[in-house]
């Protein structure tokens, strides 16, 4: 019997947090950190516009003369990110975060968020299938 090979549904965090375009960046911050996260799905009139990065606050609290707290999300946001289906394969997700240095990818469905897969949780995927492949016989 061949298992399937699986998608990234199975490792993804579903419902993700995200943000409005309009935000300040000191509440993305805010955010990210009460929930422990690195990457904020960035919404404007329900759509999906971009994606925040821990590192996209940090860069730009680093720069001169940046008021954090009327700084918004939109500014500092990745326009156009890297978006896939629950049902993509995890191999092919995989690929192309690693050739396009991505960090995360947007899951989508029917037009709406409703997951985000991280290196964080490509790394779990990895871990599992390892375990399940060597350890258990």
């Amino acid at each position: 019997m061949s298992k399937s090979e699986p998608t990234v549904q199975k490792f993804m965090t579903a419902q993700p947090h995200s943000i409005g375009a309009w935000e300040t960046l000191t509440a993305a911050r805010n955010v990210m950190s009460t929930h422990q996260i690195r990457h904020l799905p960035v919404l404007e009139g329900g759509r999906v516009i971009g994606i925040l990065s821990d590192r996209d606050i940090k860069m730009v609290s680093g720069l001169e003369g940046v008021d954090m707290a009327k700084a918004v999300v939109r500014d500092a946001c990745h326009e156009h990110p890297y978006e896939v289906s629950p049902e993509s394969l995890l191999s092919e997700v995989a690929a192309e975060m690693a050739n396009k240095k991505y960090g995360s990818a947007i899951v989508m469905q029917n037009g709406k968020v409703v997951g985000i897969f991280t290196t964080v949780d490509a790394c779990r995927a990895l871990a599992e299938i390892l375990q399940t492949r060597f350890h258990n016989h």
